[in-house]
C-alpha cells in the first residue's frame, strides 16, 4: 500500500522546535539547525518533508531562508505557517517548495483554496482540518470554527484542495497514541488524500493510521525523543 511516512521540521526563532499541543512556550525539543535536521532525515530516507513556520502560524512568516535552503533538498517538501494569500503561495513554489498548507485563512474563507487551486493546481494545495473537541480550530488552534471537520474538509475537497492535513489537537506533541477512529472518520468522509497528524508515540500508531486509508502520517516528537527511528517506521509500513 502507498503510505507516506513524513518527518516533521517546525521552525521558531530559526530554531528547529517541537511543541506539546502546539502551545508556544510548551517546548519539548529545540535544536540549533533545522536545514541539517532536514538533511539528516533525507539521508535517513525520507522523501517528504512537513515543515511548519511556526512564526508564521502565530503571526509573521519569519523563516523563509531556512525553508528555501530546505527546498533545495531532494525530497518532497510541504510547508505550512502563516500563509495567507496567493503572493505567499506563489513565493513558497516558485522557491522550490512542492505543496503549501493553508490554514486559518483557507477556514474563514474557503474560496481562498478555489482561487489558488485554480491558479497553481490542486496538488499544489493542502487545506488544513486542525480539530479539538470535534470542532476545526483557527488561529494557531487558538479558537474554535465551530465547523466539524468532516464539514470542513468536504468544502476544502469541493473547493479543489489536492489533500487534507488532519491534525488531532487533542493528543498533538504528547506521544500518547493516536484515535484512529477520529482519523477514519475524516478519510472516509471525502475522496481526496487524508496526511494524519498528532500523538504518534510507538510503532503501532503509524500502523493504525495506515489502516485507517490516510495516505501518510507526520511524525514530530517521537522521532526528536527517539521513541524508535525513521527506519524502524519506514519498515513498519513495508509490512503492510
Amino acid at each position: 500500500m502507498a503510505f507516506d511516512v513524513i518527518p516533521a521540521i517546525d521552525i521558531k526563532d530559526g530554531r528547529c522546535v517541537q511543541l506539546v499541543g502546539g502551545v508556544p512556550d510548551r517546548v519539548l525539543v529545540s535544536l540549533d539547525d533545522p536545514i541539517a535536521v532536514a538533511r539528516h532525515w533525507v539521508e535517513s530516507g525520507a522523501t517528504m518533508l512537513h515543515v511548519i513556520d511556526l512564526d508564521g502560524a502565530f503571526g509573521k512568516p519569519r523563516n523563509l531562508k531556512a525553508i528555501y535552503r530546505i527546498a533545495k533538498l531532494d525530497a518532497f517538501i510541504q510547508v505550512g505557517g502563516g500563509i495567507r494569500s496567493l503572493e505567499d503561495v506563489a513565493d513558497l513554489l516558485h522557491i522550490g517548495v512542492d505543496r503549501v498548507i493553508l490554514g486559518t485563512a483557507a477556514v474563514r474563507d474557503p474560496t481562498i483554496v478555489y482561487n489558488l487551486s485554480q491558479e497553481f493546481g490542486g496538488k499544489s494545495i493542502m487545506a488544513s482540518v486542525d480539530a479539538r473537541g470535534g470542532e476545526v480550530l483557527i488561529e494557531g488552534w487558538t479558537r474554535s470554527s465551530g465547523l466539524r471537520p468532516q464539514e470542513m474538509g468536504l468544502i476544502f475537497q469541493e473547493m479543489g484542495a489536492g489533500s487534507l492535513l488532519f491534525t488531532d489537537v487533542e493528543v498533538e506533541g504528547q506521544m500518547s497514541g493516536i484515535r484512529p477512529d477520529v482519523v477514519k472518520d475524516l478519510v472516509e468522509y471525502v475522496d481526496i488524500p487524508v496526511i494524519a497528524s498528532g500523538g504518534i508515540g510507538r510503532l503501532d500508531d503509524i500502523k493504525a493510521v495506515a489502516l485507517t486509508r490516510a495516505a501518510g502520517v507526520v511524525i514530530g516528537s517521537a522521532l526528536y525523543t527517539n521513541k524508535f527511528t525513521l527506519i524502524d517506521a519506514f519498515k513498519i509500513v513495508s509490512e503492510l
